[in-house]
């Protein structure tokens, strides 16, 4: 079960905007853990944008700076900045779920750079059939979620039901959007948010029967 986040500053301003046609920067990089600075390809996909160092570092700050022993899932790839950020920091499973080919191809090349098949499995296609996949073939939930879908598709608002069975209790999800998500559906908590430019960050926490009877308490450590 993974601890609860850490405070962090809020995020300056970034470059992100919204996925559209505008063109992405080239390279990125992994900001921490064991591929600490190993630059990242960004495809030629349109609409691809990828989650810039600033925001990734508030998030893991957040999280703490190790994941060891985590399970995590992404299911929105792209340039797998977020998974192999993950798997950088100790994550000892990373699914990538992607559906553009082009982007597939980039991940993969950078997982055998890195030497991360034993870590890190790549899944080409749609979210929502990756999520009917792992279930059927009795894969474990996951301590970790990232969700940075395309604004446009409401993609967050459609999946987080279907998430329960997939997280772990007191599991987490992070969740990107052009917006700010409002209030979770039952079940979740919104344990921390944040703004950079046009792009909102959530993080979610899965909650248990007694804690939605107690909502309104915080569930945070107290030495947070």
């Amino acid at each position: 079960m993974p601890p609860g986040p850490r405070r962090s500053p809020a995020a300056r301003s970034s470059e992100r905007s919204p996925r559209g046609p505008a063109s992405a920067p080239g390279r990125i990089r992994i900001i921490g853990g064991q591929w600490k600075r190993t630059p990242l390809d960004v495809p030629a996909v349109p609409g691809l944008r990828p989650t810039p160092d600033r925001v990734r570092e508030t998030l893991f700050n957040w999280l703490g700076q190790s994941l060891d022993g985590w399970r995590c899932l992404d299911l929105f790839a792209g340039t797998g900045a977020l998974g192999l950020e993950a798997a950088s920091r100790g994550a000892c499973r990373v699914v990538m779920v992607e559906r553009d080919r082009a982007a597939c191809r980039s991940i993969a090349d950078t997982m055998a750079r890195l030497s991360a098949g034993g870590q890190v499995e790549l899944i080409e296609g749609e979210a929502q059939r990756a999520l009917e996949t792992l279930k059927r073939r009795g894969e474990p939930p996951f301590d970790l979620v990232f969700l940075d879908p395309p604004f446009s598709e409401d993609w967050i608002e459609r999946l987080l039901p279907d998430l329960e069975a997939a997280v772990s209790r007191a599991g987490l999800v992070y969740a990107e959007a052009g917006r700010p998500i409002g209030d979770p559906p039952p079940g979740w908590r919104l344990e921390r948010s944040g703004c950079a430019g046009q792009v909102h960050y959530h993080l979610l926490r899965r909650m248990g029967p007694t804690e939605e009877l107690h909502h309104g308490e915080s569930r945070l450590p107290r030495n947070l």
